[in-house]
């Protein structure tokens, strides 16, 4: 960023915003930014609920989107947001994209997919480096997160909407 910290430079941003007003973000224009964030994130912050109740995030790989409403990552099936899901399939994906200062909060439900066909339909070519088994490898497990809905932050402005 020319030397400067994503900090500075987001300031920087906010006085330019400030200086020449803020223009509302039209619902319908957030959604259609929030569906082209979480297109081009390749990594998102994966929110989860321990079994004390206090919140755990994770940055995962995003496997698959279908819009914004269901996103698919895979973890192992030993993992401990596997069991956190088991027991509280409560969650929030974030995606975020620090040099445009714009960042999108889903909220929904996890579910823990354990068939083949779903193992079988996101499975990605190398990742016998994770699961050494290949796709029926006991230790692959897919995630299915659906939302039921989102935020999204820009322009120092939320916009809120329902999935």
């Amino acid at each position: 960023m020319n030397g400067h910290s994503i900090i500075e430079s987001g300031v920087t941003g906010a006085k330019k915003l400030r200086q020449n007003g803020l223009q509302p973000i039209d619902p319908a224009v957030g959604k259609a930014k929030a569906r082209e964030l979480a297109e081009r994130a390749e990594i998102a912050i994966v929110g989860s609920v321990d079994e004390n109740g206090y919140p755990n995030s994770k940055a995962m790989f995003k496997i698959e989107l279908e819009g914004v409403k269901t996103v698919y990552f895979s973890t192992n099936t030993s993992s401990r947001r596997v069991a956190q899901f088991l027991s509280n399939p409560k969650a929030s994906v974030y995606f975020h994209d620090p040099a445009r200062f714009i960042g999108l909060l889903l909220v929904g439900q996890m579910e823990v997919l354990l068939d083949a066909e779903s193992k079988e339909r996101l499975w990605r070519d190398g990742w016998e480096a994770y699961y050494p088994l290949g796709v029926a490898d006991p230790d692959y497990t897919v995630l299915r997160f659906t939302a039921f809905r989102g935020n999204l932050y820009q322009g120092l402005q939320n916009v809120s909407f329902e999935v």
